[in-house]
């Protein structure tokens, strides 16, 4: 896949201009690759590129656009975040671009889009890839030419708007299936900046694990909490899938609930996720057998679930779902094939008031793949300490997804 991101001279800063910007802006930390990520925001600035921000959720990725607005020739301007992934689906185009009064059934006066407040400024487009494709071609349009149609309306607008986009997706991945538009994503990425996962930053986690305990000891007038050597070796080899969110979360937990503040690797380990190690992380409070723990096989079985899902769908449709009442003809058309033992009946066919006889087998199967799918949703988000964000992760949803089927699951 081509690439037409821009690539700056790398002119150093001296260390007293980047701590400055640190104490600034709250960043924390000496990692190389942390500066390199701060030195390309300065010098992206006094340009209006789009840039793309990418990196893992929790690594302060939010940081980054507000460097690049302080810096820029807009900094007297407006400067507006917007979590993509946070607004349902029919509403997204509404908040971005507006709409008049009578454009859908709730509108009741007229209502001017970010891009439309934010003229002469920054717009921050946090978790962009979750963007609806009918979105990206609206923002795409906007990008390339300024200009932009409210909802309900045939009137074009102008703006002038810097746009900084970030997400944690693989892009090329979402690119791959069709999730997310490859032109769309060559506009976004014309200055890419990567800011490392905690992980990569092993030198920077003692230095933010005093700072957040510090700060929550000070909140809560406890006394101060130290970590003594082989406990500072746990912090640093940890895997921290959560990174610096999770690392701030467990400060905070830490600082509350122990008594004794001289904390060792014993008293450190229970506050860690099991099995988190720089091999990979395992899923807490998971059932164990024979001293293994098999979280891992789960999240495997319950993404082939999905999968046996969408395949029997998709036989249903080719073959007719009469097919499936009948065996001996279904035998026939896909030759000597054993009935599916998972049967998936329509989605609307489960909130049916009268099924009829024939669709309850269909139907008492459907439930039970729920029942499944629920169970391992509810178990994610216990690991995740009811993060929905890490737990979409950990699940391979998008967070919209996991929202869509917490509100499903009354979970």
């Amino acid at each position: 896949m081509r690439t037409n991101c821009v690539t700056f001279s790398h002119r150093t800063m001296t260390q007293q201009e980047l701590l400055a910007i640190k104490q600034r802006f709250g960043i924390i930390g000496q990692s190389p690759l942390l500066n390199r990520g701060i030195e390309i925001a300065v010098q992206v600035a006094r340009t209006d590129l789009s840039v793309l921000v990418t990196g893992e959720s929790g690594v302060g990725k939010e940081h980054f656009p507000k460097i690049i607005h302080a810096f820029s020739a807009r900094k007297h301007g407006p400067y507006f975040a917007v979590n993509c992934g946070a607004i349902p689906e029919g509403t997204i185009d509404s908040e971005l671009f507006g709409h008049e009064k009578g454009a859908f059934t709730d509108a009741k006066s007229e209502h001017k889009g970010y891009f439309e407040i934010a003229n002469g400024g920054t717009l921050f487009l946090d978790e962009v890839g979750e963007l609806p494709l009918q979105t990206q071609v609206r923002l795409l349009r906007v990008l390339e030419t300024g200009e932009f149609l409210r909802m309900g309306s045939s009137e074009v607008r102008k703006t002038n708007v810097r746009v900084v986009a970030a997400t944690n997706l693989n892009m090329r991945q979402a690119i791959d299936d069709g999730r997310f538009r490859e032109d769309l994503y060559y506009r976004l990425n014309t200055v890419e900046i990567r800011v490392p996962a905690l992980r990569e930053r092993k030198e920077d986690i003692p230095l933010l694990f005093r700072k957040f305990a510090s700060d929550f000891c000070n909140r809560y007038q406890m006394p101060p909490l130290s970590l003594n050597e082989e406990a500072t070796r746990l912090l640093q080899e940890s895997y921290w899938r959560g990174n610096i969110r999770q690392l701030k979360n467990t400060a905070e937990q830490i600082c509350v609930i122990e008594m004794d503040h001289q904390i060792n690797a014993d008293t450190l380990r229970k506050y860690l996720p099991k099995g988190e190690s720089q091999q990979g992380i395992i899923l807490r409070n998971q059932p164990q057998t024979n001293g293994k723990d098999y979280s891992h096989e789960i999240g495997l079985l319950y993404n082939m679930v999905m999968q046996n899902k969408k395949d029997i769908e998709a036989i249903r449709e080719l073959l007719g779902a009469d097919c499936f009442k009948d065996e001996t003809k279904m035998h026939r058309e896909i030759g000597d094939i054993p009935q599916p033992t998972i049967t998936i009946a329509q989605p609307e066919m489960a909130a049916r008031k009268h099924v009829d006889a024939d669709d309850a087998e269909d139907v008492e199967t459907s439930l039970r793949v729920e029942d499944s799918e629920k169970e391992l949703i509810k178990k994610a988000l216990e690991a995740s300490a009811g993060n929905r964000k890490v737990a979409a992760d950990k699940l391979g949803f998008s967070e919209r997804t996991l929202y869509r089927k917490i509100k499903e699951y009354n979970l």
